[in-house]
């Protein structure tokens, strides 16, 4: 379907579109944790609107969609894309012509409410960078697999002195993936942005050297999400990661997180492995496209 049909049948529809803020938080709130897991993201995002955002940290910009007085569902914008679960069909038609405002960014939600979105922003000229499947494993308490206590490496929350080699993983998952690395225009800035990411980084070193890294981006009673995740090439197969996301696991549960997830990208088997070992189970396949 054509963008500008879309956008006839969003101003001929029922629901009602406008921005959330502050004092809509409780009814927002209210509507995604009734999917805890699958909204986690979006949690996080509504529940900062009016706070003080950390170094780097991009304000959340999220829409409503209502029925009269009720919220229907729920989208961001900013910092990405992101849909809430089990939104009507209906609230495609009313949030796409807030997602054609988008001139680039990241969708990244359940894959099949990010294909009628990325539909209309391809046919209003959007072009992907990225298009792929990801795979939504979460762990639950009463499901860990403990690692076994003599894998190699001390895992530890990252520090300052850490930044350097944290710089380098980001710009080097990114050169494996085959994506721009935006520290060849601003290194000064991308530093910047990983520094703003240090209290969330989780690194394991081996004889003083980091060799693993990952980040729990999303620290929740809900749950934590873990993303960036990144071993060293060289210290691959010798059991860092493991070790790594043991320790990030441990500490979400000793915190009374209700669960963790993760996502990986379909086809990674050897990622898929580590976390099935873990205890994680697959539970939703999602659809991440970078665009511009």
């Amino acid at each position: 379907m054509a963008a500008a049909e879309i956008r006839e049948r969003a101003r001929e529809g029922r629901l009602r579109t406008r921005r959330i803020g502050p004092d809509d938080r409780a009814e927002a709130l209210s509507l995604l944790r009734a999917d805890e897991e699958e909204n986690l993201v979006l949690i996080d995002f509504v529940d900062r609107l009016g706070r003080a955002l950390g170094p780097g940290e991009v304000p959340p910009q999220i829409y409503g969609a209502w029925d009269g007085a009720r919220l229907e569902a729920v989208i961001a914008l900013r910092p990405s894309i992101v849909l809430s679960a089990e939104a009507p069909g209906d609230a495609f038609d009313a949030f796409v012509p807030l997602v054609l405002r988008v001139p680039s960014g990241l969708a990244k939600c359940d894959r099949r409410q990010v294909a009628p979105l990325w539909d209309a922003l391809r046919d209003a000229g959007r072009v992907s960078t990225i298009d792929r499947i990801e795979i939504a494993y979460r762990l639950r308490p009463e499901a860990m697999v403990a690692a076994d206590a003599r894998l190699p490496g001390v895992a530890r929350p990252a520090r300052f002195e850490d930044l350097d080699e944290l710089v380098y993983a980001a710009r080097a998952s990114l050169w494996e993936e085959d994506r721009p690395d935006p520290a060849d225009g601003d290194p000064i800035g991308f530093q910047r942005w990983v520094k703003g990411r240090l209290p969330r980084a989780r690194i394991v070193s081996e004889d003083g050297r980091t060799v693993f890294v990952a980040y729990a981006d999303v620290r929740r009673r809900e749950g934590w999400l873990v993303q960036g995740v990144y071993t060293w090439p060289d210290c691959r197969r010798r059991g860092f990661a493991r070790r790594g996301m043991d320790s990030v696991v441990r500490e979400a549960f000793a915190s009374g997180a209700g669960h963790v997830q993760l996502a990986v990208v379909e086809g990674n088997e050897r990622a898929a492995r580590l976390y099935e070992q873990l205890g994680f189970e697959p539970f939703a396949e999602l659809r991440t496209v970078l665009f511009h």
